[in-house]
């Protein structure tokens, strides 16, 4: 396509809707789709999600602990803990007793921080806050457990309530002994409430140690114990997604080296699992979030489970030894790498390996005797220069000597073009890793101009791996994008590039998956939710178009790019049809005719529409579908389907082989 063209389509995409009205050509246009010559195979994880413990989705979110700070590891160990005053008399404030937070004779070495509660008069209250809140809901159960020691009271009263102590379900610790024990109760909530609170209270005067405090919703995903939040694992697995990138991110990297992610501290008890702080934390001066840290009670295991539970194929990410380059820029010493390389070959082992090996006996343990079917790994995360490629390099000599069967993503940088991407590529021409993973947070009208990216890339190189990408509509992490129609309706476009080219793109997904609307630090975001609900943005339900309507092998499709109306075709051998995507990013209705050459198509076509008379659409929590997709049929005559592009919209089209 030329400058001359491009240009034309981005101002298409932008001028006012009358002006676009004048211009909108009134023949139809004519998408032939070459049935009769099926091109290259599609990897079948085109398209997939990337999970980051950003804007609260795991700890308060995609993993549903409703306690904040429940080992006490915060920095400020009282963290989201807070005592229930008394008013005197005199009007005076006072509590009834006192927290202290200690360390001798910890419950756990790993987690060592222990809360010890003295009642000086009985009847002294402490409660817990909950991530900005806890999503309490009328006639579901929740599991309250603890361990506790002590030499006194023996009984502590749990009580849910509303911000103003309206008390809507209760419950008791009980039976305490001087030593460490687990204890659990469950607590039927009898009224609805989004931003509730736990409270306890000691009846004697005394003292008694609590650490690990837990208020868990029994009812989960798939009804797990420790179980992953049913509406959000519902909205992944209706993407059917191909791939699950997981745990990041760039809290992969850390801050500094100390700071980075352990998968091997994610496993296991999740009592034992070490709270550190998140790395987003204090990343943005316009959203700080200093009570922002990570619990692992999401870790390796439960993103293994996840991937399985959704049927995506799991993508790993491991620290290459270099800690994010934005901040601290710390690097491990080559000499030093063995311990980040041996971490990469044990999580194969826990992953894939028999129930005999140390990891692999682990995993069976956790529940998971059969092994997960690892098959790919990246290497760092959004690193550049080389210092990177040099420590790529000492992963791969290991892995792909010890484990030639898992495909290895190296990265390409922050960045989708420049100096630093082109050196990059230059490196991994040369080094061959499977897949190189691609970034690009852009404008919408970069989307647009970028959607024939693809088309010359070297055929015989590494694929590609489109990992985070998302229109920014006012700009990249400014604070005023939005995850409107205009963003959603470009990446469309885009992602017909990539779809025409699957031969070289193989994966892609967009980021970030979730946000909680009170605790968020990077917009746009593909999911948000709060306390209770969750609803899927135009962004999300593009994402869901693309990879339910998936194929198996590229057609040629004419025109792929013209005034406006981006188009692409495949053939789902799966099911024997063609499956026909246009998009129509003007303002005025254009008339189409898709035609089946080369093939006998049936009678009817099934056709999926996702549309908005406005760019600026959002969806909501009060109208969560506000953009969403409709489906509807289309007749097939002689191969041929006569149909309408609305104005700012998204069609699929299955046609059946007769």
């Amino acid at each position: 396509m030329t400058a001359r063209k491009r240009f034309l389509n981005l101002l298409l995409f932008v001028l006012a809707p009358a002006a676009l009205a004048a211009q909108a050509p009134s023949n139809p246009v004519v998408i032939r789709v070459d049935a009769a010559h099926p091109g290259a195979a599609i990897a079948p994880n085109m398209f997939g999600i990337f999970f980051e413990d950003i804007n609260f989705a795991a700890d308060g979110g995609l993993y549903p602990e409703l306690v904040k700070n429940r080992s006490f590891e915060f920095t400020d160990p009282l963290t989201g803990w807070h005592e229930v005053m008394d008013v005197t008399a005199r009007g005076i404030a006072t509590p009834k007793g006192e927290l202290d937070v200690r360390t001798d004779d910890p419950e756990s070495k790993v987690n060592p921080h222990y809360l010890r509660a003295r009642a000086n008069t009985p009847g002294y209250g402490f409660y817990n806050g909950g991530f900005r809140g806890m999503g309490i809901e009328a006639g579901n159960e929740y599991r309250l457990s603890a361990y506790v020691r002590t030499g006194g009271p023996k009984t502590l009263r749990a009580e849910l309530t509303d911000e103003k102590g309206k008390v809507f379900g209760s419950g008791k610790l009980e039976g305490f002994g001087d030593g460490w024990k687990h204890y659990e109760t469950v607590i039927r909530a009898t009224a609805t409430e989004p931003k509730a609170r736990l409270a306890f209270y000691l009846d004697e005067k005394g003292a008694v140690d609590l650490d690990f405090v837990s208020l868990f919703p029994v009812d989960t995903w798939k009804g797990r114990p420790n179980g992953l939040r049913k509406d959000l694992v519902q909205l992944l697995y209706d993407l059917h997604p191909g791939v699950l990138r997981f745990p990041g991110g760039c809290i992969v990297e850390g801050r500094e080296l100390a700071n980075r992610y352990r998968w091997k501290s994610t496993v296991g008890d999740i009592a034992e699992r070490k709270t550190i702080l998140n790395r987003w934390n204090l990343e943005f001066e316009s959203r700080p979030t200093p009570d922002y840290f990570q619990s692992f009670g999401l870790g390796f295991y439960e993103y293994f489970q996840l991937a399985e539970d959704i049927g995506a194929k799991p993508l790993p990410i491991l620290n290459c030894g270099m800690a994010c380059q934005f901040n601290s820029s710390e690097t491990a010493r080559l000499e030093d790498l063995k311990e980040y390389i041996q971490d990469a070959e044990d999580l194969i082992e826990f992953a894939n390996g028999d129930v005999s090996t140390p990891w692999g006996k682990l995993r069976a343990e956790m529940g998971h005797p059969a092994p997960f079917g690892l098959d790919r790994m990246g290497i760092g995360n959004e690193q550049w220069g080389p210092r990177y490629v040099e420590r790529y390099k000492a992963f791969a000599e290991v892995l792909r000597a010890k484990h030639p069967e898992i495909k290895l993503v190296a990265a390409a940088g922050p960045s989708p073009d420049g100096e630093l991407f082109d050196d990059l590529w230059a490196q991994w021409r040369q080094l061959k890793p499977d897949f190189v993973d691609e970034h690009y947070y852009m404008s919408p009208e970069w989307f647009l101009e970028n959607t024939h990216r693809y088309d010359n890339y070297d055929r015989s190189g590494p694929k590609v791996f489109a990992g985070e990408y998302a229109a920014q509509t006012k700009g990249t992490t400014r604070p005023d994008n939005a995850n409107n129609w205009k963003g959603a309706l470009a990446e469309a476009a885009f992602m017909s590039g990539l779809e025409r080219n699957g031969d070289v793109v193989q994966m892609s997904s967009y980021a970030p998956l979730m946000a909680h609307v009170d605790a968020w630090q990077w917009k746009p975001d593909e999911i948000w939710f709060d306390n209770l609900h969750s609803f899927g943005t135009p962004n999300y339900y593009v994402q869901l178009l693309y990879a339910n309507n998936t194929g198996t092998r590229l057609v040629p499709a004419t025109p792929r790019l013209e005034d406006g109306l981006y188009t692409s075709a495949v053939l789902d051998e799966r099911t024997h049809e063609w499956i026909v995507k246009a998009i129509n990013t003007t303002a005025k209705a254009r008339k189409a005719e898709i035609r089946i050459d080369g093939a006998k198509a049936g009678a009817t076509a099934k056709v999926i529409t996702l549309k908005s008379a406005t760019l600026e659409a959002e969806n909501s929590f009060e109208h969560p579908q506000a953009v969403a997709p409709v489906t509807g049929t289309a007749a097939v005559r002689d191969g041929v389907i006569a149909t309408e592009l609305g104005a700012y919209s998204v069609n699929v089209y299955r046609v059946s082989e007769q």
